[in-house]
C-alpha cells in the first residue's frame, strides 16, 4: 500500500495534505514547525494507515502485514524537517518548484494559488510521477558538516566580492588616486591604508615609513618599490570633491574596509575549518587526488555532491546533476545542443575552477581541452567540457575506491602526446 503527502512548507508551518493511490484526499491539516508538528504528521499518517487496515469504508483494505510506503513531496532536500521525514523511513522526493508551478498550471488554467492547493499539487504530483522526481538521498553527518562550513565560507567570499565592488565606487567617486596605488582593495595592506587615511589629503601625507610597515606585516615583496609606487601615485593631482562631500565618502570608505578586514579573518577562520571537516572524511584522498582539486575545491565538490551510497547510478547520472553535461533541443529539422542553465550555482563554480586548475596539474586534461579549442569551442564551452570530463572520472574513482591516475584517466591523450 502506498500513502501521498504534499508538504507545502513555509518557515513556521507546514500545509500537509495525504492521497491515497487512486487520488482521493484523505486528510488536509497546517502543521507547525518542529517536533509538535512531526509528531501531528506521524499521528495523522497513522489514523489513514489504521482506517484502511480496518477497511472502514467496505473498501478492499490492508492485507495484515502488508507494508506500507508512504511518499513525501516537498520543494526542498535539506533542514532538520526533512531529515526527520527520512529517519521516519518516509520516501521524501524533491520537488523543484519550477516542477510543482508548472504541474500547477496544469491542474489550474486561472492561476490561482495558495498554501493549502499547493500541497495538493505536490501530493498528486508524487502519486502520478514519483518516477520523474528525484528521491532526497540522506548524506552522512560528516557530509552535512562539510557541507555547511564550505558553503558559509564560498558565501563569505561572495560577500567579499561585493563589499569590494562599493569599495571601489566609492573611490571612483571622490579619490580615483586609490585605484591606481591599489592593485587589489581586498588585500591587508590595503585596508590599513584606506582605514589609516580615508580621504585623499590624509592619504597624501602618509610617510614612506607607514606605507612600509603596512606592506611587510601583509608581507609583500619589493616593498621599497611598492611603497614608492603607492606615495607618487596617492600624490597624484587630481579632480577633487567639496570638502564635505568628500567627508561623506570617507566615512563610508572607512566602514567598508572595517567590514572588509572582519570578512577576510572569517575567510581565513573558515577555510581552516572546511579543511579540518574535509580532511577526516574517507573520500577526501580520492577527491584530492583529481587534478585541479585541494581541500577547499574537493570540499565544496563533496559538499554538492553529496556522499550518500546509490545516489548517482551512473557517471551520465552525476554529470547530469553537476549541470556540466549539454541538453539537445530537437525540433522536425531543427536541432540545438546547449549548456544547462538550471544548475546549482556553487558546484558549477567549484568544477569551472577545478577544470581550469587542471590545465596545468594535468597533461591529459589540457590536451582535451586544447582539442575542444582546436573545433572552434570558446574557452569557457571548452571548460565546461572538460568539467564535464572531470566529473566522470571522478565518479568512477569514487566508484572502485581508487585514487586518481593520469594514464587511466586520459589513455588516448596522454598517447598521443608521448
Amino acid at each position: 500500500m502506498r500513502l501521498f503527502a504534499g508538504d507545502d512548507w513555509a518557515e513556521d508551518h507546514h500545509d500537509v495534505e495525504l492521497m491515497d493511490e487512486s487520488g482521493r484526499v484523505l486528510a488536509r491539516a497546517r502543521l507547525p514547525e518542529g517536533m509538535e508538528g512531526m509528531a501531528r504528521l506521524h499521528a495523522l499518517i497513522g489514523e489513514q494507515i489504521s482506517g484502511r487496515a480496518g477497511d472502514q469504508d467496505g473498501g478492499p483494505g490492508q492485507e495484515a502485514g502488508e507494508a506500507v510506503e508512504v511518499v513525501v513531496g516537498i520543494e526542498t532536500d535539506r533542514g532538520p524537517w526533512v531529515e526527520a521525514l527520512i529517519a521516519a523511513g518516509y520516501t521524501v522526493l524533491a520537488v523543484n518548484p519550477l516542477q510543482s508551478a508548472r504541474y500547477r498550471d496544469r491542474l489550474r488554467v486561472s492561476r490561482a494559488k495558495s498554501d493549502a492547493a499547493d500541497a495538493h499539487v505536490l501530493a498528486d504530483m508524487v502519486r502520478t510521477d514519483a518516477h520523474q522526481l528525484r528521491p532526497v538521498a540522506a548524506d552522512s553527518p560528516r557530509a552535512e558538516a562539510i557541507k555547511v562550513v564550505a558553503r558559509a565560507h564560498k558565501r563569505l567570499i561572495w560577500e567579499r566580492t561585493r563589499h569590494a565592488q562599493r569599495l571601489r565606487h566609492a573611490l571612483r567617486d571622490y579619490f580615483p588616486a586609490a585605484l591606481v596605488a591599489f592593485d587589489d582593495l581586498t588585500a591587508p595592506d590595503v585596508l590599513e591604508l584606506l582605514a589609516a587615511a580615508p580621504e585623499p589629503d590624509a592619504a597624501a601625507k602618509l610617510t614612506m615609513g607607514r606605507i612600509s610597515a603596512a606592506l611587510k606585516r601583509a608581507r609583500r615583496r619589493n616593498v621599497g618599490a611598492k611603497a614608492t609606487a603607492i606615495q607618487q601615485a596617492l600624490r597624484t593631482p587630481q579632480l577633487g570633491r567639496p570638502t564635505v562631500v568628500s567627508a561623506a565618502y570617507a566615512a563610508t570608505v572607512a566602514s567598508q574596509a572595517a567590514i572588509l578586514t572582519v570578512v577576510n579573518e572569517q575567510i581565513t577562520m573558515l577555510a581552516e575549518q572546511v579543511e579540518q571537516h574535509f580532511g577526516q572524511h574517507p573520500a577526501a584522498k580520492i577527491i584530492c587526488s583529481q587534478p585541479g582539486l585541494g581541500m577547499i575545491l574537493g570540499a565544496r565538490v563533496l559538499a554538492e555532491f553529496g556522499d550518500a551510497q546509490g545516489r548517482y547510478a551512473t557517471a551520465k547520472a552525476r554529470r547530469n546533476y553537476a549541470a556540466t553535461s549539454p541538453i539537445t533541443r530537437a525540433s522536425g529539422k531543427k536541432r540545438v545542443v546547449m549548456a544547462r542553465h538550471v544548475h546549482n550555482d556553487r558546484l558549477i563554480d567549484a568544477l569551472h575552477a577545478q577544470a581550469f586548475a587542471a590545465l596545468t596539474a594535468s597533461p591529459g586534461a589540457r590536451a582535451y581541452y586544447d582539442q575542444a579549442k582546436a573545433r572552434d569551442i570558446g574557452h569557457h564551452a571548452a571548460l565546461r567540457h572538460l568539467a564535464n570530463k572531470l566529473v566522470a572520472i571522478l565518479h568512477g574513482c569514487l566508484k572502485t575506491g581508487t585514487l586518481y591516475n593520469e594514464k587511466t584517466a586520459w589513455p588516448h591523450h596522454n598517447h598521443a602526446t608521448a
